[in-house]
Order: C-alpha cells, then sequence, then structure tokens
C-alpha cells in the first residue's frame, strides 16, 4: 500500500497513459504493442533513476539504493534489480522492464482509477473531468498531463526535469507522432529536441533513454524479404 502522500503522485507510466488517452471517448492512441512496452518499461526505470535508487555508468545499471518506495509500480521492479545475482547494463534493463509492460499498465491504470482520474465501465475506462493533482510540495499548479506537455512543447518555459523525462521518452518510443499532426510534429520537432539537450536528469534516466530509442529505431525497420 502506498504511504500517505504518494497516491497523489503520478508516475511516468501513469502519465504516458494518460497522454496517450483520448478524453472523448476514454479510449487510447493506437501505437505498436512494442513501442508502448518500452515507453512503460523505461518510465518505470526513470521512476526508480529519479528516486535514487538506480544509477548506471558507461557497462552496467546498478542498485544505488534497495529501500522500496512504497509504490506499486516501482517496488517490483526494483526488487528485481536488487536481487539480481549478475550486473546487466541499461540496455538488458530497458528490454526487461518492457517485457513487464502488461503488468505494468494493469498497475496503472488501477491506480488512476483509485484515485479517480479514470472511471471502468463496460470494461473499458473512460475520463472523469477532474483537476490532475501536483504534489502542493512543489508548488504546481494542478495541471492535465497533455496541456502540460503541449505548453513545453509551443513555449520557450523551461520544463522542469519530470516534463523533460517524459518528453523524451514519448519521443524516443514514436509516440509524438500518434499525438500531433505531421506537419504539427515537424514544426515542434525542434524543440523536442532541446528539451532533450537540456542537463537536468540523471546519467541514467538519459541512458535508459539512449538505450529505448536504439531499441526502438531497431524494432521501427520492417524486415527484409
Amino acid at each position: 500500500m502506498d504511504p500517505s502522500g504518494e497516491a497523489a503522485v503520478l508516475r511516468f507510466p501513469e502519465e504516458i497513459l494518460l497522454l496517450l488517452l483520448d478524453d472523448e471517448n476514454g479510449t487510447f492512441a493506437h501505437v505498436p504493442s512494442w513501442s508502448l512496452n518500452y515507453a512503460l518499461g523505461g518510465g518505470v526505470l526513470m521512476d526508480l533513476a529519479l528516486e535514487n535508487r538506480i544509477d548506471t555508468d558507461p557497462e552496467k545499471l546498478f542498485l544505488v539504493d534497495a529501500t522500496p518506495v512504497g509504490n506499486s509500480l516501482l517496488d517490483p521492479m526494483l526488487e528485481e534489480i536488487a536481487g539480481a545475482t549478475e550486473t546487466h547494463d541499461a540496455r538488458y534493463w530497458v528490454e526487461h522492464a518492457a517485457g513487464r509492460a502488461a503488468e505494468i499498465r494493469e498497475t496503472a491504470l488501477d491506480r488512476l482509477v483509485s484515485k479517480g482520474i479514470l472511471a471502468r465501465q463496460d470494461e473499458r475506462f473512460l475520463w472523469v473531468f477532474r483537476s490532475r493533482r501536483y504534489p502542493v510540495v512543489d508548488g504546481k499548479a494542478e495541471r492535465e498531463v497533455k496541456l502540460r506537455i503541449m505548453e513545453v512543447l509551443f513555449s520557450d518555459m523551461i520544463p522542469d526535469p519530470r516534463d523533460i523525462v517524459i518528453i523524451a521518452l514519448a519521443d524516443a518510443c514514436g509516440i509524438f507522432k500518434f499525438l500531433l499532426s505531421r506537419r504539427e510534429l515537424k514544426n515542434v520537432q525542434p524543440r523536442i529536441d532541446e528539451v532533450r539537450r537540456m542537463e537536468l536528469i540523471g546519467r541514467a534516466v538519459a541512458e535508459a533513454i539512449w538505450d529505448i530509442e536504439l531499441i526502438v529505431r531497431t524494432q521501427s525497420v520492417p524486415m527484409q524479404g
């Protein structure tokens, strides 16, 4: 059970799902399953990195602190990393986390429902018109994730580290092509590149994003026959 205060925090997998949600009909954008898998799995690793539970060097991803976060999305992966008997690089853990994407997705949806952000109806998840809540401690206004991310992309405001991560993650996994028109994406791509170059995120997060992008590019190349 998440400790008091944690329930109000939205984690990257939850934000990815909200970013993909069509709030008019309660369905999600049809992104390739492998793209969504890496976004969800990578999001868990990035949350762990920002929680100072993991870090990387050029050759490996390693445990910094095995103390549970107290979060049903993050702690299962943290436990696996802590229990690993061999050392692996970031790419290994990106692939491993992506393999657990179905479980991550269901946990994220359950958490969004329990927070009153989504409602389950007729086997579907429908948007409930409520404000996105952020922890009061960071002083941010209550803004829904799409509006927050689009504000960063279509302005010159300086984003916070979590906004940089979700933008870089969505870009690496090809998600923006499903959220923006071709013209909009072309116009905003320089801004996406600029945001990704901002040095406000940790090495483990940056390397995980690079590894995800390399994997996704491989996945998206048509098979030669």
